[in-house]
């Protein structure tokens, strides 16, 4: 690790150029394009396995001689990050708003339900592992509600450590790739149909990129349903950064989170919530969905061969055996929750 140089020391002439700013993500980008061209192919010819998994699967498999060059790191974070917040928004050119409410109020009791387990068991398994609890508090949020953004969003809130910070977004990484994987497989065993599988994936898988892989190789309509279910599970972030707060007195819930609390609602949830609205109003002609869902797919791609460069393996083994049982048996809750909810529901 390099040292950083005293602010005295460093240089203070002009910023880069924008041109030369926006270049620094062309050697990842290209990266990230390169292996989702690949994978579209390899989806094609194995539609049950899928564009988007497929590029994730090659790109965890470069991971290790990419992490290398860090010239690509800038691009692969964009490709990773603004790539899918972009196809988020341009799924929503499908949906009209009557289907956005509707699907996000009938989802509230299957996504509260697996919220509420998942946060009862990562405070009672947790302590009894021995799992510090901060930790246990961002590996709960993390399963429970977004991934890495929730993560993200809460770590200020409790001021957790670097170590427990890392450590919670390596064990999440972990079983995101799993439920990829192991999912869509899951759902055809069990006869999910599309609405079903939707709200399983939505619920049930913690990243927004994970979900939409996932729900993607299982079928259009799962996709559209999913997004739906985990852009409201997200908003579930607010709540819970508020509560947390006001359980930690660490972030001044009377002023200072209120005051903040809609900075922690994504842009791309709002983007897709106002394309949807465009659609509704007739807007966007029916002959433009194919060509947008389309393009929406092959960034999602995209976005999942970046996430695949960007693993960190070693970041996994550095987390240990108990975080990583925690996540494991969070995952199967969460799981098991979610597709007994459904099924006690008819």
């Amino acid at each position: 690790m390099t040292a950083t140089a005293p602010a005295a020391e460093r240089p203070t002439g002009p910023p880069l150029p924008r041109w030369r700013s926006a270049a620094t993500v062309v050697p990842g980008l290209v990266a990230a394009l390169g292996i989702a061209t690949i994978a579209t192919v390899i989806g094609r010819t194995v539609p049950v396995l899928g564009g988007p998994v497929a590029g994730l699967v090659i790109g965890a498999l470069l991971s290790g001689s990419v992490q290398r060059r860090t010239a690509l790191t800038p691009g692969i974070r964009f490709a990773g990050a603004t790539l899918l917040q972009v196809a988020v928004v341009l799924l929503g050119s499908a949906l009209s708003l009557r289907q956005v409410a509707h699907v996000g109020a009938s989802s509230l009791p299957v996504m509260l339900g697996t919220l509420t387990v998942c946060l009862s068991l990562a405070f009672l398994l947790g302590r009894r592992l021995g799992i510090g609890r901060d930790l246990r508090t961002l590996i709960g949020v993390g399963t429970g509600i977004c991934g890495a953004s929730a993560i993200a969003a809460v770590s200020p809130v409790i001021r957790a450590r670097n170590p427990d910070i890392a450590y919670a977004i390596s064990t999440i990484f972990l079983f995101n790739i799993a439920a990829v994987l192991a999912f869509p497989p899951l759902g055809h065993l069990l006869g999910l149909d599309q609405q079903s599988f939707g709200l399983f994936a939505g619920t049930a898988v913690n990243d927004t990129s994970s979900v939409i892989a996932a729900a993607t190789t299982y079928g259009t309509d799962a996709s559209n349903y999913a997004v739906v279910v985990k852009l409201t599970r997200s908003l579930m972030i607010i709540p819970i950064c508020l509560t947390l707060a006001a359980l930690t007195n660490r972030g001044g819930v009377g002023g200072l989170w209120w005051r903040r609390a809609v900075r922690l609602v994504p842009w791309f949830l709002v983007g897709f919530v106002v394309v949807a609205a465009i659609n509704s109003a007739g807007l966007i002609p029916a002959v433009a969905h194919a060509p947008l869902r389309t393009a929406s797919t092959f960034l999602i791609t995209v976005a999942l061969s970046a996430l695949g460069l960007g693993t960190d393996l070693g970041g996994v083994r550095r987390a240990g055996l108990r975080p990583l049982l925690l996540g494991f048996l969070l995952w199967v809750a969460v799981t098991a929750t979610s597709l007994g909810l459904q099924w006690a529901a008819g």
